[in-house]
């Protein structure tokens, strides 16, 4: 039997880092929320499934979270699987992370099923609508039902466990959802060269230079445009960090495990940013950090995470001077 854990590695180590350092029964409930999502993730960003199966079985996924559909049907309508995807892990085991999810705290299942349900169902809205963002608002909807949710999610899991998280809750939402939102426009920088493979571009229409189209800007070289509208990503992405900055700021210094788990993706994504601002190759592949520095962030963060201004002037730095995570 597949651990919820071995689970995590096999997804994400760089999540799993994280969430290894969260306090007991939240730590528990923050793993077993990711690989729920890693689930619908998986049945939106496979390559071999038509978009139909895509929405029947993000819908039936949601059932799933709701009790109004047996996981091992679920299971058993899972056919050519994509094993180039981390997520097919989670996929091929939704058995056990949903006996997984079945024992966690009363309160945290109420809380994954509203927002995990909700997520699936935003995803199968867009598998339905199709690749097309015509505005910034069109990329904002779409990256928040695939990760300013999770924001949601995990504001609210904090607050059960801390009364300082619970009376900012209104701020926090907002902040929350800025961070997925965040996160998410560096995944969409770091996707320039794969998503189009797929069919899927993140670029809105109205960033694009003139009367060009978003898909003439993915051509190799890259054109003048299309370093235009990476910067404009760019610049997008730094005022969502922004924001996450102020989120992990706003969570008291001595919940220590919960402003690791937060800045430990914050940062990743700060010096990812930093990394593809003015760098073509963005359009050729994806840019990533050495796992030197992955380690040096995570050190130091595991030993400076209560302190507020080495936060904000970390955040800083490793923005370098183009950034905006000092403002």
């Amino acid at each position: 039997m597949t651990t919820v854990s071995g689970l995590l590695d096999q997804t994400s180590r760089t999540f799993a880092l994280g969430i290894r350092q969260l306090p007991g029964t939240l730590r528990d409930s923050v793993g077993v929320a990711y690989l729920l999502l890693r689930v619908a993730d998986y049945l939106e960003d496979n390559e071999v499934m038509q978009p139909a199966t895509k929405i029947r079985l993000l819908r039936q996924w949601a059932a799933v979270l709701q009790d109004q559909e047996d996981v091992r049907a679920f299971l058993a309508a899972l056919v050519d699987m994509d094993d180039a995807l981390p997520d097919v892990q989670a996929a091929r085991h939704a058995d056990e992370i949903w006996n997984a999810f079945q024992a966690l705290p009363e309160e945290d299942r109420g809380l994954l099923t509203t927002h995990v349900a909700a997520s699936s169902l935003g995803m199968a809205r867009w598998v339905e609508r199709g690749p097309r963002f015509d505005t910034e608002a069109d990329l904002d909807d779409y990256m928040f039902e695939v990760a300013g949710r999770v924001g949601h999610l995990l504001t609210d899991l904090f607050s059960l466990r801390s009364p300082s998280v619970r009376r900012r809750k209104p701020e926090l939402m907002e902040l929350g959802r800025e961070f997925g939102l965040g996160l998410q426009t560096v995944n969409v920088i770091r996707g320039l060269s794969s998503d189009p493979h797929r069919g899927w571009l993140f670029i809105p229409a109205d960033f694009v230079p003139g009367a060009r189209s978003p898909g003439e800007l993915v051509r190799v070289p890259p054109s003048d445009d299309a370093m235009v509208v990476l910067r404009r990503l760019a610049d997008k992405a730094a005022g969502h960090l922004d924001a996450a900055v102020r989120y992990v700021e706003a969570v008291p210094r001595r919940q220590w495990g919960i402003r690791v788990f937060c800045m430990l993706p914050l940062f990743f994504a700060v010096r990812t940013l930093a990394l593809s601002r003015h760098n073509p190759d963005v359009f050729t592949g994806e840019v990533k950090l050495s796992r030197p520095e992955v380690r040096a962030i995570a050190l130091r963060t595991r030993l400076l995470a209560p302190s507020n201004r080495w936060l904000r002037g970390y955040a800083a730095r490793l923005a370098g001077p183009d950034g905006r995570s000092s403002a």
